[in-house]
């Protein structure tokens, strides 16, 4: 008997439909899969006949063929065992054939015929409902993330036999129903807050220009002066993320397999901070089968690079492309993926290899080959691709200890948020979110400066010895002030701030 279920593969951030064709035939006893199978769908072959037989039913002794439709598009992980397993007792005549019509089918199997997790549940879903399915079968710990889709019944299921039962009617599951907007209401909160930071006025300042216009920032300090501190409370102030915004980061995150079971959706802006032993592939992403990198995990949020020179140069590298585009293109041998990576980048690094270079208290022991040594870890180009340098001295004794404290994080956002405004109506018919993304066209258009201006930056470039691309974010820099101050056009003042943020350019530091 032949029998088709509904599946998906999911390749980078795309779900691509997979009807499982189950074909029973007469024969010796043979379980075949085909359809460009990967080697974890393969070996599927064990799991279903071992969870069907130990959920007490009886396995086919005949030609067992399994065919995985389009035969072009990769087969890979374990989210086909429940629809294959499904097909088999289909064909058997174990499930009404009409009763799995408009379904879909996703989960591993385990050997007593347990379901377990499995990576994507969420993109595959939506794609589902595209297609017009009205039921999803998956496991029950990607049910609630399923169930973040609308207009679809999300059934989690434990076990094979609870598939089988309820498709034959003889056990009521109910399908899982969420009050999608309360839970996103509900979880956008933040444990920190912005008033806690003790001193650093110019700091807050910079962050606040760069979480008002989308600016990447790099901070450098000795160590102790709240670089980390102040990296980890910039989510804080940026506007606060969209429902669609969250449901695409928790894209990302579900393709990655980092959604917990009691977490449904991703509704603040992420904040990744890997360490810096972490790998090209684990940083941008990679493998055999491309999986997300930290920086798409850090889409639409913050990216925290502390002890930026002790990165592998390697790494820090293959950021420069991501930073400019905003997403990142693996490709290999079978495949190609894409993934997206619109972060904000904030770095922090210590001025030289003792950390106490400059510093007003402690004296610092490397020699200027050294510090030399230190700072060139961090190539032109991808200083270049940062907008904001800014030092963060070490905080004296009275400023941390004093009992006032700064502003809320709410009282800053607002102001961030006004600014973001006049860049979205700025941007309305370009689809920009933010300064940042200008690109040399849009530039031209809305950075326009005085004669003052011009002088100021002619002169940054003689001491500083600016490229175009510095010069450019200097302007995007300035643009961005104005927005603050909600100012029309772009002062001097702003421009001489904005410059003041270059500080640490290649050849000065």
């Amino acid at each position: 008997m032949f029998v088709k279920v509904f599946s998906m593969s999911i390749v980078g951030m795309d779900s691509h439909p997979v009807f499982v064709e189950v074909d029973i035939s007469q024969g010796l006893p043979q379980f075949a899969t085909v359809g460009l199978p990967d080697a974890s769908v393969k070996e599927s072959k064990d799991r279903i006949k071992a969870a069907i037989k130990n959920s007490g039913y009886r396995f086919p002794r005949s030609h067992v063929t399994v065919n995985l439709a389009p035969a072009d598009i990769k087969k890979e992980g374990t989210g086909f065992d429940l629809p294959i397993a499904v097909g088999i007792l289909a064909a058997e005549e174990l499930i009404k054939e009409a009763s799995i019509r408009d379904c879909f089918f996703m989960g591993e199997l385990s050997l007593d015929g347990s379901i377990k997790k499995v990576n994507g549940v969420l993109n595959a879903t939506f794609k589902a409902k595209e297609l017009g399915i009205t039921s999803a079968f998956v496991p029950q710990e990607n049910a609630a993330e399923a169930a973040m889709v609308e207009g679809i019944n999300v059934y989690g299921v434990k076990s094979l036999p609870d598939v089988v039962e309820f498709l034959g009617g003889r056990k009521s599951i109910e399908p899982l129903s969420l009050d999608v907007a309360g839970i996103f209401q509900k979880t956008r909160q933040h444990d920190i807050d912005f008033s806690e930071i003790k001193g650093q006025k110019q700091a807050l300042r910079a962050l606040e220009i760069a979480a008002a216009g989308g600016h990447n920032v790099l901070m450098i300090g000795p160590p102790g002066s709240g670089k980390s501190m102040l990296a980890k409370r910039l989510p804080t102030i940026l506007p606060d993320i969209s429902f669609e915004e969250a449901i695409e980061v928790t894209k990302v995150f579900s393709v990655a397999g980092s959604l917990n079971k009691n977490e449904m959706m991703i509704a603040t802006r992420p904040f990744r901070a890997p360490h810096h032993t972490i790998s090209d592939a684990g940083l941008v992403g990679g493998g055999q089968v491309p999986r997300p990198g930290e920086i798409s995990m850090a889409h639409l949020g913050v990216l925290f690079l502390d002890e930026l020179p002790e990165f592998k140069r390697n790494a820090l590298e293959a950021l420069r492309q991501p930073l400019e585009e905003g997403s990142i293109t693996i490709t290999r041998s079978s495949i190609t993926a894409s993934f997206p990576a619109r972060f904000m980048m904030v770095a922090a690094m210590n001025p030289c290899p003792c950390g106490y270079f400059g510093d007003r208290v402690r004296t610092c022991r490397c020699s200027p080959q050294q510090i030399r040594q230190y700072q060139g870890k961090i190539s032109g180009p991808l200083m270049d691709r940062i907008d904001l340098h800014i030092e963060v001295p070490s905080v004296k004794y009275r400023a941390l200890s004093g009992k006032e404290s700064g502003e809320t994080s709410h009282a800053v956002k607002s102001r961030v948020n006004a600014a973001r405004e006049i860049q979205k109506k700025r941007f309305n018919q370009d689809s920009l979110a933010c300064n940042a993304r200008m690109t040399e066209k849009q530039i031209k258009a809305f950075c326009a400066i005085d004669e003052d201006s011009h002088k100021l930056i002619e002169m940054a470039i003689e001491k500083l010895g600016l490229s175009a691309r510095a010069i450019n974010r200097i302007l995007k820099v300035s643009r961005t002030i104005a927005d603050l101050e909600e100012k029309l056009n772009i002062e001097s003042a702003h421009v001489a701030e904005a410059i003041q943020y270059r500080s640490l350019d290649r050849h000065v530091i």
